[in-house]
Formats: structure tokens, C-alpha cells, sequence
């Protein structure tokens, strides 16, 4: 009897040390692949099976990307569409540059999407001279880096109280409009080659909402995915933000 137990412990340790150098094989794998062998597990309809931080959709499916890589792509090809150099995108995959720079094809939704990050421990700030926030003006200036000079509207030295609906961050000075009019295919192109970019910006620069569209991206969704935009008249170009992308940056909250 004394030996049979000796016995069962014999193989349960032996099966527990297989057990551990399996693990450890493939901990080690993993750690030689990195992050591209998980980016590159799929379901049979092409869909990632681990989502990471961004998801391109293109003609080959979904190609995820970690927010470093995002940030570059989106860069690279909106310095490339004003002929300047751009950051190294060797190790991004060719058909997700080809997708950020021709645009969603047709009506079939923003291509890039990244996980909603929003900061909780943000300060409340007020309106600079020139009807900024200081958060809101960092983010004019990055655009500006990236994009030069843009057509621009939702705020004015001293702020403004018409012209949105309630409530909107316009009034608090943390709302941008940038124009692409009048609406064309090529307008359009534009339009999101930015809007991509916000969303693969938003979590360093507190990107809270981006509408471009009939669609909208919050950072406060984890998932980070665009849902539809319900303007409240259909048929006004303007308010379905057709001809520019609203963008705006987090509020913080009073002490």
C-alpha cells in the first residue's frame, strides 16, 4: 500500500514538472514571436481572435496593431499625403498603409479603431485668450505639426454660446471643427486620413469624442469601436458632420 502512494506521488510530480517545462517552452515563444504571433491569430472569417489595441479593416481582413504602430501608420501617411517625410513603417503591414490612405471604401465605416482610454484624474480648465482650453489648444498645435495649415471653426477669442446644440463642449472651449468642404469623395478621403489619426492619438493627446461621418468614436468606450451618429435633421450636411470632423478633449472634473 505504502508503495503504491509513493508510486502516485512519483508520477504526479513527474507529470508536474511536464506540465511546468511545456509553460516554460512556450513562454519562451511567445516572448521570441512577441506580439505579432497573437496579432496574427484568426477565426475563420478573418476576425482577430485577440483584439489588441487597434484594428484596421482592410481588403485581407483585420489587422491589429499596438497604439505605437497605429500612431505611426496614421503619421506617416497623412505626412506622406503633403510630401514630407514620415516616420518608418517597415514593420507595419502594407495593406493597412494602403487602407489609412485611400479611406473607407464606399460607405463601409471608418477603417482603424483603437480602445477608448479616458483619464479620470484630469483638472478642470478654463478658456484661454484664444477660446481654447489648454488641453484643446495641445491638440490644435499637434494637428498642425502633422497636418500644416487647416481650415478651422467652433471656438473664437472669448469663447462662443450659439450656433451648437445644449451642452456642447463648443461652449466650454474644448470642441475643434475642422472643414473638408464641399463634400466630395476626395474631401472625404481627407477627412478620415484625420479622424484615423485622432483615434490613434486620443489617449495621449485626451481625446475624448471624434464625429466625422455619421459616425462617432468615444474614448470612454472600452472597446474603442465607431457606432453610428444620429444627427437630429437627416438631411443637413452639417449636422451629420459630412463636411468636417468635430473633435474634442476630455473636461476633468473640480476637486
Amino acid at each position: 500500500m505504502v508503495n503504491r502512494i509513493a508510486v502516485r506521488r512519483r508520477h504526479r510530480a513527474r507529470r508536474l514538472l511536464l506540465g511546468l517545462l511545456l509553460l516554460g517552452g512556450l513562454a519562451s515563444v511567445l516572448a521570441l514571436l512577441g506580439p505579432g504571433l497573437l496579432t496574427g491569430l484568426r477565426a475563420g472569417d478573418g476576425s482577430l481572435l485577440w483584439r489588441p489595441d487597434c484594428v484596421v479593416q482592410t481588403s485581407e481582413g483585420e489587422v491589429g496593431l499596438d497604439r505605437d504602430a497605429a500612431k505611426r501608420a496614421t503619421t506617416a501617411v497623412a505626412l506622406q499625403a503633403r510630401g514630407m517625410a514620415a516616420p518608418d513603417t517597415a514593420s507595419v503591414d502594407a495593406a493597412v498603409l494602403q487602407r489609412l490612405a485611400d479611406g473607407p471604401p464606399g460607405d463601409a465605416g471608418p477603417s482603424l479603431a483603437c480602445r477608448g482610454s479616458a483619464a479620470r484624474d484630469l483638472p478642470v480648465e478654463d478658456i484661454g485668450a484664444n477660446g481654447l482650453t489648454p488641453r484643446a489648444e495641445r491638440l490644435r498645435v499637434a494637428m498642425a505639426e502633422v497636418f500644416g495649415e487647416q481650415s478651422l471653426g467652433g471656438f473664437a477669442p472669448g469663447g462662443v454660446d450659439q450656433g451648437h446644440g445644449a451642452d456642447s463642449t463648443h461652449y466650454d472651449g474644448r470642441a475643434i471643427d475642422v472643414f473638408f468642404r464641399p463634400v466630395t469623395e476626395e474631401n472625404r478621403r481627407q477627412g478620415w486620413i484625420l479622424a484615423h489619426w485622432l483615434v490613434a492619438h486620443a489617449e495621449g493627446l485626451d481625446v475624448q469624442y471624434v464625429i466625422f461621418d455619421d459616425r462617432f468614436w468615444s474614448a470612454h468606450s472600452s472597446r474603442g469601436q465607431w457606432r453610428d451618429y444620429d444627427a437630429p435633421e437627416p438631411g443637413n450636411e452639417i449636422l451629420r458632420h459630412l463636411d468636417h470632423v468635430h473633435v474634442d478633449v476630455l473636461g476633468g472634473r473640480r476637486d
